[in-house]
């Protein structure tokens, strides 16, 4: 039988909380591995940490995600194999499912044992414990313990059990977000969907630190899934979610926000900017902001009507979604200008996967000295399916 169709049924059967354990009795039967350790991403960003029940005894030390071989497997995405000074080898895997980096896995096997397609053997197992890991966080707590680098706050635990994750991978697109403070909480708002023909992404600023900002953004969210699995459409998602907002708030907590609908097959995107945050598209000979017409914030007024608004991607475009707890940050009073802070780090960050973009480097190095975190960033690189049209069909299209 496959040795990874053996582990995949051997990680099906376990015990939530025990997934790492039956996964070492596995790669040592079938890989003569001498041990194992699984590695997760902290919620910063910043740090692995191993995976191990509170009962056992300190494992692999803890280790950061800019160095070191685990720090490299992690932002490449590539498997490593290092030759160990004697019997040995270890090889470090990616964990990831659908572009969401959960972590690394950490093999060490018998020198003889460390061929190329082992590694890709490897590579297979460490793609269906990913698969397993997003199964069992929902019924134990033993992975989101070990992503704490300290404690969060209630508003930060409620901001990471609402918001859809880090990341997003489809055929036309790659989408990754981070936001700070990462064990706080903004209030910030965050969701997408995708479905075989369009792609639906909401963004909004945060509405502030702490509980009250966190209930009324998680109300706002709340809202928008509910119209849009509903089947209503862009503008139905904002007048609800606004009529939302306005009925338990009276205007005291208003949120500004960007709802986008792309066609995956098209790349047409529709769009309602309410009030929305900072929105960016870089080409391979521009850096700009994208100049949206702005309507009232969600929750600010009774009834408000909204109106979409069309933009067209082209293949190899990468939006960036902007979102400042304390608004948008501005120079000299007004809109930001064309080389301030979020233009410089887009320049500087414009050659990096998108993974690397919305990074807690980028967030601090974007944020200008006078706002202070919250800030939420997201990256979308588009690939498209044969998306866009010729320049001379572009016309009137942002």
């Amino acid at each position: 039988m496959d040795r990874h169709v053996t582990v995949e049924g051997a990680l099906r059967g376990a015990a939530p909380h025990l997934l790492l354990d039956s996964l070492r009795t596995s790669l040592a039967q079938l890989y003569a591995a001498t041990s194992a350790d699984l590695l997760l991403v902290d919620y910063g960003c910043t740090t692995l940490r191993p995976v191990e029940p509170v009962q056992a005894p300190a494992g692999m030390p803890d280790a950061p995600v800019d160095a070191g071989p685990a720090g490299r497997v992690f932002r490449t995405q590539q498997p490593y194999l290092f030759r160990d000074v004697g019997p040995t080898a270890t090889v470090y895997l990616p964990v990831t499912v659908r572009g969401e980096r959960f972590g690394v896995l950490v093999v060490v096997l018998p020198a003889e044992r460390s061929a190329p397609e082992t590694t890709a053997s490897l590579a297979r197992v460490a793609e269906t414990l990913g698969h397993a890991l997003r199964v069992a966080d929902r019924h134990t707590d033993l992975y989101r313990r070990t992503r704490r680098t300290h404690a969060l706050s209630i508003a930060g635990e409620m901001q990471w059990d609402t918001l859809p994750g880090r990341a997003c991978a489809g055929p036309a697109f790659d989408l990754h977000a981070h936001w700070e403070p990462a064990y706080a909480s903004g209030g910030h708002l965050l969701d997408w969907s995708a479905t075989e023909r369009d792609l639906l992404i909401v963004v909004a600023d945060g509405a502030g630190p702490g509980t009250p900002a966190a209930l009324a953004s998680t109300l706002a969210l709340m809202a928008i899934r509910n119209a849009r699995r509903a089947g209503l459409d862009l503008v139905a998602q904002a007048s609800l979610t606004d009529q939302a907002l306005y009925g338990q708030y009276r205007g005291r907590h208003p949120l500004s926000a960007l709802l986008l609908r792309i066609d995956l097959v098209t790349g047409e995107a529709e769009v309602v900017d309410a009030g929305s945050p900072t929105l960016w598209r870089l080409r391979p000979a521009a850096t700009e902001r994208i100049d949206l017409d702005r309507q009232l914030p969600l929750g600010m007024f009774e009834d408000t009507v909204y109106a979409p608004q069309r933009l067209r991607l082209l293949p190899g475009d990468r939006l960036v979604f902007v979102a400042h707890g304390a608004g948008e940050p501005t120079a000299g009073g007004g809109d930001e200008a064309p080389d301030g802070p979020v233009a410089r780090a887009l320049t500087r960050v414009r050659h990096r996967k998108g993974a690397d973009v919305p990074g807690p480097s980028y967030g601090r190095c974007a944020t200008p000295p006078r706002h202070v975190a919250p800030v939420l960033v997201l990256c979308l690189d588009w690939r498209g399916h044969g998306a866009g049209a010729p320049d001379g069909d572009r016309a009137g299209v942002p």
